[in-house]
C-alpha cells in the first residue's frame, strides 16, 4: 500500500475535529462529554483515510 499525504482540507478537518474533542473534555460540556472518544477517533480515521486514499 502506498501511502499519500492528504490534502489541507482533509488534514484541516481532522484537526478540527480532535481540537473539539479536547475543548469538550477539559471544558467538561455536559452534553457532549460521551462523545470525547468517539470525536478523537473520527478525527483520526479521517486522517487515516486521506493518507491512504490518493487524493482525498
Amino acid at each position: 500500500m502506498k501511502l499519500s499525504a492528504p490534502k489541507q482540507a482533509t488534514f484541516l478537518i481532522s484537526l478540527l475535529l480532535f481540537v473539539l474533542a479536547i475543548i469538550v473534555r477539559f471544558a467538561a460540556i455536559q452534553p457532549l462529554l460521551p462523545y470525547v472518544f468517539w470525536l478523537a477517533v473520527a478525527s483520526q480515521v479521517v486522517l487515516m483515510i486521506g493518507c491512504a486514499i490518493k487524493g482525498f
